[in-house]
Formats: structure tokens, C-alpha cells, sequence
């Protein structure tokens, strides 16, 4: 491992120049420079981003861009592009750019070429979605499929189910798409209330096919359908249950059939898998041409993050500007505002791609980073978050930056409408930045809470590939240069292991091996629950 970034001079100088910026207001910044927004924004593949309102000045980003060069991020891009073991914890490559490329060959370490299997399960996707989306495809009693429920949870989630909403102007008009990740029985027994066991598709996505929340609900939905079927249970199965995992034996003991496993390398993680056949549900939605649409503009992404230099490089810029606000301005938080309801799932996807990726102390040799990594991440889709929680944002105390997403155009036209929201957004990052003064302290508004706007022409596949492929190499970046591994999460699995352990006390009222806390709250779980 190369030293901690937190002992270089690079990040020693930036500490300093933060120190001389504190308590220059955001109104002065713009005040000294009439060309702030040229100098401080920059737009690629049509995507244009503002950092003018950031605490930033052109010294801010002189050293920023040194800091990337002492990390060596570029060499980072490179190892991650090459297939190198960059998961270093789990001994993987992390190829998720590889998922939307458009090469003839992508050669791995081991001289392997990753391209044939990656445009196999494309076209494996491509005749299921065609089939389903024909009425080709029918279910047990030969009726059309008309719904389609995906189980699934974390990664095999929240990008297809984000990407699903975002895309609705593009979807099929009779093909209903849903998804299932709560463990708890209401989200799959409301789901299945509304549906016709006769014309419904199951998709179970688990990389592993071992996942406790995924696999309870996928045997639930398994009984229903089966129950419905009842001498045509075989038929069922062979129809409606498709699979998405890395583990294509699971699969087939849990009794889907073999030409309805859809597989997926292991060097695929979770939460940046929307590009492989996790996307299954997504591409059935809007149609297999979208969804290659949608890698295309991922791959646009790839390309500039992988080519343009550090200053003029998107996603290394909002990296760098995130890792000012936390490490340097002290900021803990990182709202998410989405002008636009059909990315009203977006936050949440972002939250597990930044603090799962990021939420972490420790660099893969175990010694600490010893500086902050990923900010609390929150949000929701404005206007409606205006009415919610800005009033912290604007006059709470606390230093939360934002992120605000629009589009020039909107991708469900009611005349009237589109503007105002775009006025709205505007109207609340220039809020933000530059407050008000007033006579009642309780009507003034300190402003100098930073944010970066980012303009798209309309929510379209191509638009939302180059966005999100630029939030995930961002997360990476950042990753790279704290020195840590974004592509685990061992957190997440402690929980999972306590879990087991405390099942079958909380089942039977078994003696519990636990804290007094813990005991304590079986106990009383048990004493209130009715006899079943």
C-alpha cells in the first residue's frame, strides 16, 4: 500500500488553504470573480456541471488536482479498466465498465476475454425480454404475461427499481414491473393482493442465491403461484420463476429452470450491477433497445472518466469536490435533490453506492485512514423535498452540501409545469448560496451552504447511464484516493451472522446466547406475540 493521503503534502498544503479560506462567504467568492461560472463549471457528454456554488477557489482546485496525482488515482482507473484485482479483501476484479462496453475484446490479467460472455447474457436478456413483451411468453393456463415481480434486495434492487421509475415514459403500456426487497411480509402480500398468479413472471436476483431476505420472499411467492397452478405446478415453475445470480446451481435446486438462469460473473458487485442481467426487470420494462441505450451512455462516461485529464474530468472533479467538503470544510452530510419525480428512487440508490462503497475506517492493509470517507447521504425528489427539509438546510446551523439534478426538458409534459419546477430548483441553490439579510433574525437566511447543480437536456436511457455511471466512478475516486476498497462490505455481514444466530430464539424461545438487551427484547417480543 502507497503511504496514507492524509500524510502527504498535498494534503497538508489543502488543509492550510482551508484554513486561510474559512469564513469567506460564498457571496464574495462570486463578488472577486465575474467569470466564476465559466471558470468553475464544466460540461461533458452533454451533462454540464456547476460548481460555482462551492467553497472553492481556483487554488481549492489547483491543489485538489495534486492530491488526485499523489493518490494516483489515474493508475487506479487503469488497474479497475484492466480487470486488476482491485477488490483486494475479496480477491476480485471489479468490471462493472467492462458490462457496458461496446469492444470487440476486453482482455483480462488472466488473458481471458471477458466480451463473449458479456454479450451472451445480452442476448439471452434480449429473447426473454422479447418473448415476454410479445405475450410470446405465457404463464401456467396460457395466458400473456402482464406483471413482472422482482425480489431481490440492496444491489438486486434499488438500480433496477431506481432506474425502473426513471424510465417510466419509455415503458411497455400493458407490463407491469414491481419490485419486492422487504423482508417484511407486507411489501411481497400487498404486491401479490393486486396480481394475477396466471399471467405473473418472478424474478429472483441474488448474486449468491443465499440471501435470507430474497430467498424467503422468493418461496412465499413460489407457494402462491404453486397453490394457484395446482396440477399445472410444473408448468408454472418452468414459466414463470426466472432467475439472476452467480450461483446457477442455487438456482436450479430452488427449482428454476435451466434456461431461465440468467449468470453473472463474481467480479460483478452488488450495487454497481444495474449494467448485467440485474437489469433484467428493468430491460423487460422498457425494452432490451433502451437498455443497451442506457450502457451506451454509461460507456460515454466510462470513456471520458478514463481519458480526460483531472481537471477537466467530471466525476473526478465531484469526487474532489466532495472529499473538500468533508475533509477539509468538516461537512458530514451530502443531500441529494433530484428535480424530477421520475428519479424519485435516486437517493436511495446513491445512499448504498456511497456509504456501502465508502462507509469504512480501515484501508485493505488494516490501517486506519485517519479522516472522514463517506458523508451521510439523503434526499428525495423536489419540489417536494422544499416543503420537507430545506428549512434545516437553510436556516439549521449545520454545513450540508447538495446536489441538484434537472432537465431542461421534462420527460412527462403538462404544459405549465416544467418551468416552475425548474425555477424552483434554481431558485433554492441560489438560496442556499447566498441567503438573505432581514432586520428579524428569524427571517434571515446565512446562505453559504454549498451545492453543485447538474443539468441534463431530458431523462432519457442514455442520460441516465451517463449520470449514474459518473456518480459511481466518483464514489471510486474518492475511494482511491482514501485508500480504501469500495467494492466490500463486511458491516453488512456482521449483521446478517448475528441474525442467524438469533433466529431460532426468536422462532421458539430458545435459550438466547446474547447481551441483556438483547435477551431482554426476546423475552418481551415473546411474551406479546400471539400463538400461531
Amino acid at each position: 500500500m502507497n503511504a496514507r493521503i492524509v500524510d502527504t503534502p498535498a494534503w497538508q498544503a489543502l488543509a492550510r488553504h482551508a484554513e486561510a479560506l474559512r469564513g469567506k462567504h460564498l457571496r464574495r467568492f462570486f463578488a472577486d470573480d465575474a467569470q466564476r461560472f465559466a471558470r468553475f463549471s464544466l460540461e461533458s457528454e452533454g451533462l454540464l456541471f456547476d460548481y460555482s456554488k462551492q467553497r472553492v477557489d481556483a487554488e481549492a482546485m489547483r491543489l485538489l488536482a495534486d492530491l488526485a496525482r499523489a493518490a494516483d488515482v489515474r493508475g487506479w482507473i487503469e488497474r479497475m479498466f484492466a480487470g486488476e484485482t482491485v477488490n483486494e479483501s475479496e480477491g476480485r476484479a471489479a468490471l462493472h465498465v467492462a458490462l457496458r462496453s461496446s469492444a470487440a475484446r476486453w482482455t483480462l490479467p488472466s488473458g481471458e476475454d471477458a466480451m463473449p460472455g458479456i454479450r451472451t447474457a445480452r442476448e439471452q436478456m434480449r429473447r426473454f425480454c422479447d418473448a415476454v413483451r410479445s405475450g410470446a411468453l405465457r404463464g401456467y393456463s396460457g395466458e400473456p404475461i402482464r406483471a413482472v415481480v422482482n425480489i431481490g434486495i440492496g444491489g438486486s434492487d434499488l438500480g433496477p427499481r431506481m432506474a425502473t421509475a426513471a424510465l417510466a415514459a419509455f415503458a411497455h403500456p400493458s407490463l407491469r414491473v414491481r419490485y419486492v426487497s422487504n423482508l417484511d411480509a407486507a411489501d411481497l402480500a400487498r404486491v401479490l393482493e393486486e396480481l394475477d398468479p396466471r399471467s405473473t413472471l418472478f424474478i429472483v436476483t441474488s448474486k449468491t442465491f443465499s440471501t435470507l431476505e430474497t430467498l424467503t420472499n422468493a418461496k412465499s411467492a413460489r407457494d402462491w403461484l404453486l397453490a394457484a397452478a395446482g396440477d399445472a405446478a410444473d408448468a408454472a415453475m418452468e414459466r414463470q420463476f426466472a432467475a439472476v445470480t452467480a450461483n446457477a446451481g442455487e438456482a436450479l435446486r430452488f427449482g428454476v429452470a435451466a434456461g431461465r438462469i440468467f449468470a453473472f460473473a463474481d467480479w460483478v458487485g452488488g450495487r454497481f450491477s444495474l449494467w448485467s442481467p440485474v437489469g433484467l426487470p428493468l430491460a423487460l420494462a422498457v425494452g432490451m433497445d433502451a437498455f443497451e441505450h442506457m450502457l451506451a451512455g454509461a460507456e460515454r462516461m466510462d470513456r471520458h472518466f478514463r481519458e480526460a485529464p483531472v481537471e477537466r474530468n467530471l466525476p473526478l472533479l465531484m469526487a474532489l469536490i466532495g472529499l473538500w467538503n468533508i475533509n477539509f470544510l468538516g461537512a458530514t452530510n451530502l443531500s441529494i435533490s433530484p428535480y424530477s419525480q421520475s428519479l424519485r428512487w435516486l437517493p436511495e440508490y446513491l445512499q448504498q453506492l456511497d456509504m456501502e462503497s465508502n462507509g469504512k475506517s480501515r484501508r485493505p492493509d488494516g490501517a486506519p485512514v485517519d479522516a472522514h470517507t463517506a458523508p451521510v447521504v439523503w434526499g428525495g425528489a423536489g419540489s417536494n423535498t422544499q416543503h420537507a427539509y430545506f428549512q434545516l438546510l437553510h436556516q439549521g446551523g449545520w454545513l450540508i452540501p447538495s446536489d441538484f439534478i434537472a432537465f431542461a426538458e421534462s420527460d412527462q409534459p403538462l404544459p405549465g409545469h416544467h418551468e416552475k419546477l425548474l425555477a424552483n430548483c434554481l431558485a433554492q441553490a441560489e438560496a442556499l448560496a447566498f441567503g438573505s439579510d432581514s432586520d428579524d433574525p428569524l427571517r434571515a437566511c446565512p446562505g453559504n451552504q454549498p451545492s453543485s447543480t447538474l443539468l441534463l437536456p431530458r431523462l432519457t436511457p442514455e442520460t441516465l447511464g451517463l449520470l449514474l455511471a459518473a456518480y459511481e466512478h466518483k464514489v471510486c475516486a474518492q475511494a482511491a484516493i482514501w485508500g480504501i476498497n469500495p467494492f466490500d462490505q463486511w458491516g453488512v455481514e456482521l449483521g446478517k451472522k448475528l441474525a442467524a444466530r438469533l433466529l431460532p430464539a426468536v422462532e421458539a424461545a430458545a435459550p438466547v446466547d446474547a447481551d441483556a438487551s438483547t435477551a431482554g427484547l426476546v423475552a418481551w417480543l415473546h411474551r406479546h406475540r400471539r400463538s400461531v
